[in-house]
């Protein structure tokens, strides 16, 4: 239940006076504690069966939790399988959980034996530095610690350091839930720290939504854009070239190469110029920017270059570290800064596809969604002040347009606001309010669901995120609206206004893919694999049902190709129905079949990827059908359709 808002186990006491919520266990908040409580099950199993095992945090994460253990060798699938079975036992049993306070004293005595636990004793007034999930644990209030109680005996079962709530008793988790993987964690997400074993979870109300979810994760297995890009041959990262680091084979190319020119062609239209920058910068550029104090982990090791030494070895002249560039908006500036800016420059558009690298930990990479070279469709828009408000709504309007080109229909917005502590935050307070609110109206403009998250931003101004829903259900953060004041003050960018004083650009950091490579990733999930006809790199093959009809469909074919459409003929030796099988598996949109009828009529036959077929189409209006269902990009093609 939630007590005067504050969320509070069932047996908690509530005056008379109270505002009291019920709590539903579906509810968000009811599958979080759910989910929690089964974490506190997990530990319970693992120290029954290994009393030596020390615990970590385990905090409810969606979809799910994880708890981590201290142990002397690595989890094993046939531990987890014991594991499991202990907690069925506990389930059943139907343990009470039992709140009680303690003092910091009385924390560290009953709790000696556990180093985790106790250094999160020390740290809870600061529970945002304590570690990743240690809210579930302490914060800045007093300490708890949760009993699980036998209902027979009255005796406690197990204890463990916890602020709650949670279910009134462990028969509630049912049979909804369900162990999923381990993994190795840091303690407290530092290398410097130990390694711990983490064992991932899953809880839900019923069994029914236990399948659900699971389905959900079988069919995000079958979509997950790394087994698709080696079955469809579209991407891949050598060994010999580094982690984190992609190629693009032909086909993904071409995928690629289409979703960047449309990108492009649209920019070009809404008034951007595009421009080309290096890789690579000399130090003092992330020096004056602060990147290299801001970011400084994200940044990779520098490069000296330029020293110069004479014939006896003695330097003549120092070198300079160069670094990897990580942002392309330093960059941007300087191109702004080249010559004098009028109010009649302004708005000035700067779009990029540039790429930069991020040092990201080996054990955070990820197929393309997390790696360490990437490209950003990136654009800075220096705009005066009383521009910034209509730029920004052309900003948000484009980006929703442009994904909506891509199939993406399921948006919502995030308004990122500054922080209370003025230390967290440059500029004038007057200034951020008036930003914020301009953000704050366009985005409601939009008519999308809008979440106001205080103390998000970054230190030089407000953002908008957006967030989209894909074909699974998973919301993934996309395109990003800043506002920045920071960067025009650090390069002291000028502008003339119309009176003639000398005024300071506010400057506009927007990213619509945000990583293209990513982005790709994304939508091949998206799609699995079925991209629609104008993003397909294989958009059409020839079928013929025997060898003497391939000679006509390459003449079809080279009509569709002079119509700049990407289409080919399978002269292999197999039977007709494996060319068809091996091309539908390999997620070609649209197959010609031809044979005498055909050929005697001037006509092909459509097969789509549903199976259905449309038979007896005249050349000329075949290739007008293929190029007009490219040029309206239509993200289904079906008999139906054409």
């Amino acid at each position: 239940m939630r007590v005067d808002g504050e969320l509070k186990d069932l047996a908690a006491e509530v005056p008379d006076t109270a505002t009291t919520e019920p709590v539903t266990i579906d509810s968000p908040d009811g599958l979080n504690v759910l989910r929690h409580s089964t974490a506190h099950v997990l530990a319970q199993a693992v120290q029954k069966i290994n009393p030596a095992a020390k615990l970590g945090i385990g905090p409810f994460i969606t979809d799910g939790f994880y708890y981590d253990f201290d142990v002397a060798e690595p989890f094993t699938p046939d531990d987890l399988k014991a594991i499991k079975k202990e907690m069925q036992r506990i389930v059943k049993e139907g343990q009470r959980f039992v709140r009680r306070a303690v003092s910091d004293d009385e924390a560290r005595a009953e709790l000696r034996d556990e180093p985790y636990k106790l250094e999160l004793i020390g740290l809870k007034g600061g529970q945002k530095e304590a570690a990743e999930g240690a809210s579930v644990e302490v914060g800045a209030g007093e300490l708890t610690i949760y009993d699980n109680v036998d209902p027979k005996t009255g005796e406690t079962q197990w204890k463990d350091l916890c602020r709650g709530p949670h279910v009134p008793t462990t028969r509630l988790l049912g049979n909804g839930w369900d162990i999923v993987r381990i993994a190795g964690a840091y303690w407290r997400g530092s290398e410097k720290n130990p390694q711990l074993q983490r064992i991932y979870g899953t809880a839900w109300p019923t069994k029914d939504d236990l399948k659900a979810y699971q389905d959900r994760l079988a069919e995000a297995a079958r979509r997950d854009h790394r087994k698709l890009g080696r079955e469809l041959d579209l991407f891949s990262f050598p060994d010999e070239i580094g982690s984190g680091l992609s190629v693009w084979h032909p086909r993904g190319a071409i995928a690629r190469g289409e979703m960047e020119q449309h990108a492009r062609r649209r920019h070009i239209a809404e008034g951007y110029s595009y421009v080309y920058t290096p890789h690579i910068t000399k130090k003092d550029l992330f020096v004056t920017s602060n990147h290299l104090v801001t970011y400084a982990d994200g940044i990779w090791p520098p490069i000296r270059m330029d020293e110069e030494r004479d014939e006896d070895g003695n330097v003549t002249k120092q070198g300079v570290d160069y670094y990897l560039k990580p942002m392309n908006c330093p960059m941007h500036i300087l191109i702004y800064k080249e010559r004098a800016r009028s109010y009649r420059d302004l708005p000035l558009r700067l779009a990029e596809n540039g790429t930069v690298y991020r040092n990201e930990l080996s054990g955070a990479l990820h197929g393309l969604t997390r790696v360490r070279g990437f490209t950003q469709d990136d654009a800075h828009l220096f705009v005066t002040p009383d521009q910034l408000e209509a730029e920004t709504t052309k900003v948000l309007e484009f980006v929703l347009s442009l994904l909506k080109d891509f199939g993406l229909e399921d948006f919502r917005l995030e308004l990122s606001m500054r922080d209370d502590e003025k230390s967290k935050w440059i500029g004038e307070e007057d200034v951020w309010e008036t930003a914020t609110d301009a953000l704050r109206r366009v985005a409601k403009s939009t008519g999308l669901e809008l979440i106001e998250e205080p103390g998000e931003a970054a230190f030089y101004g407000p953002k908008i995120d957006l967030k989209v829903t894909d074909a699974l259900g998973r919301s993934w953060q996309l395109s990003t609206v800043q506002l920045d004041f920071n960067l025009p003050e650090r390069f002291d960018l000028e502008f003339t206004a119309a009176d003639g004083t000398k005024q300071r650009p506010i400057m506009i950091h927007r990213a619509l893919f945000g990583s293209i490579e990513r982005f790709f990733a994304i939508l091949l999930e998206h799609y699995a694999g079925d991209f629609p006809l104008w993003l397909a790199p294989q958009q059409v093959v020839g079928v013929p049902v025997a060898d003497e009809f391939a000679p006509y469909l390459d003449e079809v074919v080279q009509k569709l190709r002079v119509a700049d459409v990407r289409a080919e003929v399978d002269h292999s030796d197999d039977r007709m129905q494996k060319k068809i099988r091996t091309h539908t598996t390999g997620k070609v949109p649209l197959l010609l079949i031809a044979g005498e009828q055909d050929r005697s009529a001037g006509t092909v036959s459509f097969r789509f990827r549903d199976g259905s077929q449309r038979n007896g189409v005249p050349v000329d209006e075949a290739v007008a059908l293929v190029t007009r269902a490219i040029a309206e990009k239509r993200l289904v093609l079906t008999d139906e359709d054409l």
